[in-house]
């Protein structure tokens, strides 16, 4: 058996049975569930990286999504906070630098 022991999406699972395959999974509780998310992040973030296509964009995204839920937010409420912060300090779309402010 090859060991992953890593976060999975929730239909893995069905994937693989439905592959004829066998598997073991477990549920963790949301203290390690917060753990492997933050882990996953940095896999997916660096899967982006790598590849730099839509697909690990959006891998990130979901990672994102699963830390805001673990953190009792839902995917409407970290949008509308981005959307906020776009709105009064703006996005990062024009590739401003900051080299330095005198005091």
């Amino acid at each position: 058996m090859k060991v992953y022991n890593k976060l999975v999406r929730d239909k893995i699972p069905e994937i693989i049975e439905a592959d004829g395959k066998k598997f073991e999974v477990r549920k963790v509780d949301k203290e390690e569930h917060y753990k492997l998310l933050e882990a996953k992040l940095k896999e997916e973030v660096e899967e982006f990286l790598e590849d730099k296509n839509l697909e690990e964009l959006a891998d990130v995204m979901e990672v994102l999504f699963g830390l805001a839920e673990n953190m009792g937010y839902s995917e409407e409420e970290l949008l509308r906070k981005r959307r906020e912060k776009k709105e009064e300090r703006g996005g990062f779309g024009e590739g401003i630098v900051l080299e330095g402010v005198c005091e």
